[in-house]
């Protein structure tokens, strides 16, 4: 994994950013990491190229909160998304680690291990679930 903090938003990564947000928030999301000092964006890449990308924002210096997490489909399922998640937690020796998501996210938070709270219908017809990992 490595940070993203090129002024430029790299193609890749905008393409994984329109997985985790709408398309209308990418550069302003994208912005976000660049200059706030608790947010980073990492990327993974296999063979030069860029499949998934993580973006945490960092609260108290040891509670991580994910805001985009995404992986290009064609490389989804093989434990890309777990790695980052752990990636993460270890490169900022996070006390807890926790993510708004849909429910088609929701399972592989659980299956993670991340303790989940339905949050209702924040948006309409739109279910949220926050979920939780205390890892100390």
């Amino acid at each position: 994994m490595k940070e993203i903090n090129s002024i430029r938003i790299d193609p890749a990564i905008k393409r994984l950013l329109s997985y985790a947000t709408s398309e209308e928030k990418i550069d302003e999301e994208y912005n976000k990491y660049i200059c706030s000092p608790n947010r980073k964006l990492y990327s993974g890449g296999i063979n030069g190229e860029v499949i998934s990308c993580i973006g945490v924002e960092i609260h108290n210096s040891r509670d991580g909160v994910i805001k985009h997490i995404a992986v290009l489909p064609k490389e989804r399922g093989v434990g890309m998304g777990s790695s980052m998640i752990r990636f993460i937690c270890k490169e900022h020796n996070l006390n807890s680690i926790s993510a708004e998501t849909d429910k088609d996210a929701v399972l592989f938070y659980a299956n993670f291990g991340f303790r989940i709270t339905s949050l209702g219908e924040k948006y309409p017809g739109v279910e949220r679930f926050l979920c939780e990992l205390y890892l100390r």
